[in-house]
């Protein structure tokens, strides 16, 4: 069983950067492909980019593009969100999941099979 835990969700100001993690333990993690979600207060959860494990070939939601960078470290068996440019719209819970099914580059939350418990992100002067 997959166990995923996000951290680095902190208060930060606007155009400020921060780097979340995703740290997978539990099973070989580098068969996974990532993605990290958000959700905000009364919204839908929204994919923002993801990872596939070995080729680490990335995909990004168009909204994401140009501020978000998703990486990974299999030796450590943890993937990486960096933002930069935060604005207040940014504000929400993260999450990373991993997709069962190997190499796919998923884009939508039902595709994913495990979840982290989240990491709060506030964007606010």
């Amino acid at each position: 069983q997959l166990q995923l835990v996000e951290s680095g969700g902190a208060s930060v100001q606007p155009g400020g950067s921060l780097k979340l993690s995703c740290a997978a333990s539990g099973s070989p993690s580098d068969y996974y492909s990532i993605g990290w979600f958000r959700q905000a207060p009364g919204k839908e959860r929204e994919g923002i980019a993801c990872i596939s494990g070995r080729n680490q070939n990335t995909y990004y939601t168009d909204s994401m593009k140009g501020r978000f960078t998703i990486t990974r470290d299999n030796s450590k068996n943890t993937v990486y969100l960096q933002m930069n440019s935060l604005k207040p719209e940014d504000t929400a819970v993260y999450y990373c999941a991993a997709d069962g099914v190997r190499s796919r580059l998923a884009t939508t939350a039902s595709e994913y099979d495990y979840w982290g418990q989240g990491t709060q992100v506030t964007v606010s002067s």
